[in-house]
């Protein structure tokens, strides 16, 4: 998003330099098991993602990302730790992107390998800083905070550019919101490289996704980000979910139905929490670019939805269907969700 970032191409996806933002999530899979894992990535890329990362714990793990690799149409990220050898074999093995911590592979000519490795082939790192693994020296300095946090990344950045690798892509991540924030915020000032941004480790589904609607959206709303990943404990596909809601919310992208309702009072005499719920469930799978409100009554209908495409307004135990800000019909509150739904097939 940011037009002040550099554009890359991560396989055949471009980002930074105000391209569209991009969603990236990853398999919880035994990478080894490539079927499977391809089977989950293509689940996830129907759902809306753009990038998909794996882990590479071992040679096996790596040697099965050219199976994989047949077998998923969206960019393929390798994630290494610690084992530079691990880093040169998926580069050969045909991953789009690695995400390293070059300050952890090792010393200088490990790490000039996996950059040789990865320039020969134009495929870009990102250097991925997190909290929990910082340097000794910079976590005894600064602690966790966000100067160390941007500290650790720019002496990453000096690793590879020192040795003439320039396709980088940066994360500086904490399960912290607040810090996670502030070092982007100040890390954004001292680089043009494309930021791929989340909030780590930030938990199950509930608190989950608060925490990166915060994080994530506060950076978003400055202007600073170019990928992103919504960090959940559970099924990836949740992850790709959230996301799409963080980019929408943002009006950063259209990303099939935005799902409105009102939070229900004394005045709705339907039962509006089971018509919403159903509406939204059966609008998931429907990959129009529009707004739909399921509204209790007449007060929060078509005067404060007005703005929808298609929405319903509830009454004494019926309701009216309205259509770009006008009334259309009437119908009983047991065909609402059905006449809806079938408004939305035909818009």
């Amino acid at each position: 998003m940011g037009e002040k970032t550099k554009r890359l191409k991560i396989g055949n996806i471009e980002i930074g330099g105000g391209a569209p933002v991009t969603i990236q999530s990853m398999t919880n899979t035994d990478t080894r098991n490539a079927a499977v894992t391809a089977e989950q990535i293509n689940t996830l890329a129907k759902n809306g993602c753009d990038i998909v990362r794996v882990a590479v714990p071992d040679e096996t793990a790596a040697n099965a990302i050219t199976e994989i690799k047949k077998m998923i149409s969206v960019p393929l990220v390798a994630d290494i730790h610690f084992d530079w050898r691990l880093a040169v074999l998926s580069a050969k093995n045909g991953c789009d992107k690695l995400r390293i911590n070059p300050g952890n592979i090792g010393n200088t000519e490990r790490v000039k390998s996996v950059a040789d490795a990865c320039g020969e082939r134009k495929i870009p790192i990102r250097i991925g800083v997190n909290s929990g693994s910082l340097e000794k020296d910079i976590e005894e300095k600064l602690g966790h905070s966000p100067e160390a946090l941007v500290e650790s990344a720019l002496r990453n950045i000096l690793l590879l550019e020192n040795l003439g690798f320039y396709d980088i892509v940066i994360s500086i991540k904490s399960s912290s919101v607040k810090t996670t924030i502030a070092a982007y915020r100040l890390l954004s000032k001292q680089t043009d490289y494309p930021l791929h941004i989340g909030v780590t480790e930030a938990g199950t589904p509930y608190s989950g996704i608060i925490k990166s609607a915060i994080g994530i959206g506060s950076l978003l709303a400055d202007g600073i980000g170019d990928t992103l990943r919504v960090s959940l404990t559970g099924d990836p596909v949740n992850e790709v979910k959230c996301a799409k809601e963080i980019l929408k919310a943002l009006e950063l992208r259209k990303c099939g139905i935005e799902f409105i309702s009102c939070p229900t009072c004394g005045r709705t005499e339907i039962d509006l929490v089971s018509i919403a719920e159903e509406v939204e469930r059966r609008c998931s799978g429907i990959n129009k670019n529009i707004k739909v409100a399921v509204m209790g009554c007449v007060v929060n209908g078509p005067g404060e939805a007005k703005h929808a495409n298609i929405g319903i307004a509830g009454g004494n135990n019926s309701g009216v269907i309205f259509k770009d800000g006008v009334v259309i019909r009437k119908v009983s509150a047991g065909q609402l969700a059905d006449e809806l739904m079938k408004e939305i097939e035909n818009y």
